[in-house]
């Protein structure tokens, strides 16, 4: 056991740490009730996004589930549920036995294509248009070392 004294938060550490926090749980919170209207959750819609932005609108699951930030178990049961509700489906991959595609299907192509420009206003409501250029920009620039630090973790 380490006898060295913890780095507590700063004042100004504690606050902004706080902010993003609370930030991150209202906006996500508030963008997955909108998504409820259309029967989605924000989960949903991420993998929806992801898949139509593949080749072929398809996605092998460990990679879709390394994208979506999400253990293979936990996105198994998700995509469970889209392909209950034909969102989805699963294929087999051809050179390799053990891996599966997760694919979108014509309903799920049809889902973001009417789903997405409502969930885009809701973005730039509740986030984008709160932010000028200027604050965009430094945002970005304040998280791509965490981001960049986290995805080194894997």
């Amino acid at each position: 056991m380490s006898t060295d004294e913890p780095r507590w938060l700063t004042s100004i550490e504690q606050r902004a740490w706080r902010s993003h926090l609370s930030a991150h749980k209202l906006l996500s919170h508030r963008l997955d009730r909108e998504l409820h209207e259309f029967g989605l959750s924000l989960n949903d819609y991420e993998i929806l996004v992801n898949l139509s932005e593949s080749p072929r609108r398809r996605m092998r699951m460990s990679d879709l589930a390394d994208a979506t930030v999400q253990s293979r178990s936990r996105l198994s049961h998700q995509i469970s549920r889209m392909e209950a509700a034909g969102l989805v489906t699963r294929e087999s991959c051809d050179d390799d036995r053990r891996g599966t595609f997760a694919v979108l299907t014509d309903h799920g192509w049809e889902t973001i294509l009417r789903v997405a420009p409502h969930h885009v206003a809701g973005v730039r409501q509740h986030f984008i248009d709160r932010l000028t250029d200027d604050q965009l920009h430094d945002l970005q620039r304040a998280l791509d070392p965490v981001i960049d630090h986290l995805k080194s973790l894997r």
